[in-house]
């Protein structure tokens, strides 16, 4: 086994990072259909790894970075929210928490009635549904192990660590085929992103040049630390209580106060352009870790009924995506980026989505509601909708007769 330590691992994620952008720039294939540099290089060395494996050989490596590069993306989120442009889209927002909302509900009947049908537990077909797919590795072994615990179900933690695996490589796969056949029917906006002369917002363009200085560099990296600081101190209070929330809300809340209450004190305005640069770099070296570390060998263990239910909720969150979420968001440019976004979070997670819509909004131009909307309903809204959906499938008559 070879264990690589933190430095390793950072120089490795660099180079998944170098060679994601060197495939996606040469391969005509990802590049049209927008794939992320992040996924692509990440996938590319997973599957060295799981080569590797075969020959007994192991590579692990030091993820303590990950969680903290995580936190500073979403506490980019919050910095770069402001009230304005939340009252803007404030409408979209409840349009597309609708959306979301359907397909956990399309989601878990899918992986229930499936699982029925293959002559499994009913219970596999829920933790192969919105819980691991659209709530992640996080909310997946947490409802294993009480799936384990109350239910009795065998190897609950395993099927909701490899159901999540799953999803988070074909959320970030499909996102950027299901934009191109939706922007296909749209008129898009604006020029190529290249002609476009002003200077992009947030995480539209991740690749446009942005003008900063060391001094600007110091004040928002603080910025950042101060939300990870009174964000985990903030989670550690309600911790227990009612109002718990998982650990990125509540940085990124703290960062949208940070924001707004120093602005509305004259104290302080935010540099945007810097906030959207720290914030690109910690989620592009999160997706790189995330996803190198990926133990693809996981999926082999997934019984032949378990791929079918998560092949066959891969395909609904396509459809759905295009025949749903496009129309309801307004089957125009900026749904068909929302589009790709949902695909993001609905089988993998948030960072997953931002890259998805990134590499649609680089290739096409900018798409500002997207960005706005997206982080928004990732990190406040579907955690909550998801937890009241799943205890409402848990009162069916089949689980409580459990």
């Amino acid at each position: 086994m070879i264990q690589l330590d933190f430095y390793g691992t950072l120089v490795a994620a660099s180079v998944v990072l170098l060679l994601g952008r060197g495939l996606v720039t040469r391969i005509a294939f990802l590049r049209n259909y927008n794939i992320p540099e992040p996924v692509a290089g990440g996938l590319v060395v997973a599957l060295a790894l799981l080569l590797l494996r075969t020959f007994d050989i192991e590579v692990r490596f030091d993820t303590s970075l990950q969680t903290p590069l995580m936190l500073a993306f979403f506490a980019t989120i919050g910095l770069s929210a402001d009230f304005a442009s939340l009252k803007k889209g404030g409408r979209v927002v409840g349009i597309f928490v609708l959306a979301v909302t359907g397909l956990l509900v399309v989601q878990n009947a899918l992986g229930i009635g499936l699982a029925t049908a293959l002559g499994l537990d009913p219970l596999m077909g829920l933790l192969t549904g919105s819980i691991t797919l659209a709530g992640g590795h996080g909310t997946g072994a947490a409802w294993g192990t009480v799936f384990s615990e109350k239910y009795g179900l065998a190897s609950a933690s395993e099927l909701a660590i490899a159901s999540a695996t799953f999803g988070l490589v074909l959320g970030g796969l499909i996102g950027g085929p299901v934009a191109r056949l939706l922007i296909k029917r749209v008129r898009v906006p604006g020029c190529h992103p290249q002609e476009t002369p002003r200077l992009p917002k947030g995480f539209e363009q991740p690749n446009k040049e942005r003008s900063i200085t060391p001094f600007s560099f110091i004040e928002t990296l603080a910025l950042i630390a101060v939300s990870l600081l009174a964000g985990n101190l903030l989670n550690g209070l309600l911790h227990g209580t009612a109002f718990e929330l998982p650990t990125f809300v509540c940085v990124l809340f703290v960062g949208v106060v940070l924001r707004n209450g120093l602005s509305a004190l004259g104290l302080y305005q935010v540099f945007e352009r810097e906030v959207s640069v720290l914030g690109n770099v910690s989620l592009s070296l999160f997706l790189a870790i995330a996803l190198m570390s990926l133990k693809l060998w996981d999926l082999a263990a997934l019984a032949l009924p378990i791929f079918i239910i998560l092949a066959a909720q891969t395909l609904v969150m396509a459809l759905f995506a295009i025949f749903v979420t496009f129309r309801m968001m307004g089957r125009n440019y900026d749904a068909a980026v929302l589009a790709a976004g949902h695909c993001g979070f609905g089988l993998g997670a948030t960072p997953t989505a931002i890259a998805n819509m990134q590499a649609v909004t680089q290739r096409y131009g900018p798409s500002q509601i997207a960005f706005l909307v997206v982080p928004m309903v990732g990190a406040f809204f579907i955690d909550i909708i998801n937890v009241i959906v799943i205890k409402l499938y848990l009162v069916l008559p089949f689980f409580v007769a459990v």
